[in-house]
């Protein structure tokens, strides 16, 4: 199963905000404020940005950071805030070993130091909140879905929304204290007594497709390469539509 990347013109969160690719083109300047400890690899980072234009659930960023020599490195990281959170937004970091740019974000980076910010990027990821969605994610792959759980719950919404989440173990699953009735965790390696332990399988999935809202579900999964294939298999064989479903791979 494959991408396919629509290049957005301009999107709206009903009622809230509209973003266009014009913003999108300029680099901001985003102050960090806070850093939150989620597991023992991955941390919070709130940043103040006063020009952003906002975002969709599911958008992402691209982040540049600058040495004192001029040296510069560049990454994209998804979006953990929701829209409703104007002026600000969250990046959750895993600290890849070797990793340049997160490398410096969990060992040298603290509240005050700036970076520089351009977005959101692309729309074939944004759930504008209108349609049910069913979000499955792994390990990392949690961040953009996280955004649209946070937006749905800012908005009230009554539109069926629910979280598939797979980690190897409660202390490293991300968000842990933020779920709620809409959120499953799967977890593969170490659970509490009584849990089950095993990779995400159509006892998982299966259930939610039999029971899916009128009109069925927009699927969105994130996640490593290996679990973006076996979680689209595992819709697909429960029934949901291909053309239905979102993919975002990283690695």
């Amino acid at each position: 199963m494959t991408e396919t990347f629509v290049p957005p013109t301009r999107f709206a969160v009903p009622g809230r905000i509209a973003v266009s690719n014009r913003a999108a083109a300029v680099w901001q300047t985003a102050t960090l404020t806070e850093i939150r400890r989620e597991t023992p690899h991955a941390a919070t980072f709130r940043f103040a940005v006063p020009g952003w234009q906002g975002h969709l659930p599911g958008q992402h960023l691209m982040l540049r950071l600058t040495a004192e020599d001029g040296y510069g490195a560049q990454r994209h990281y998804s979006i953990a805030s929701p829209p409703e959170d104007a002026g600000h937004i969250e990046l959750t970091l895993d600290h890849v070993e070797g990793g340049e740019v997160s490398g410096w974000f969990h060992t040298v980076a603290e509240p005050g130091d700036e970076v520089q910010v351009r977005g959101p990027l692309s729309g074939f990821f944004a759930w504008p909140g209108d349609r049910p969605a069913l979000l499955i994610g792994a390990g990392s792959g949690v961040v953009p879905l996280m955004s649209m759980v946070r937006h749905h719950r800012a908005q009230g919404s009554t539109v069926p929304l629910r979280l598939l989440v797979s980690a190897r173990s409660p202390q490293e699953l991300i968000y842990a204290r933020e779920y709620g009735d809409e959120t499953t965790p799967v977890f593969t390696r170490d659970a509490a007594a009584g849990v089950p332990v095993g990779r995400m399988s159509a006892a998982h999935v299966a259930p939610l497709l039999d029971r899916a809202p009128p009109g069925g579900w927009e699927a969105y999964v994130c996640g490593s390469n290996g679990f973006a294939e076996h979680a689209s298999r595992l819709l697909v064989e429960a029934g949901q539509p291909v053309h239905r479903i979102r993919i975002e791979r990283f690695g």
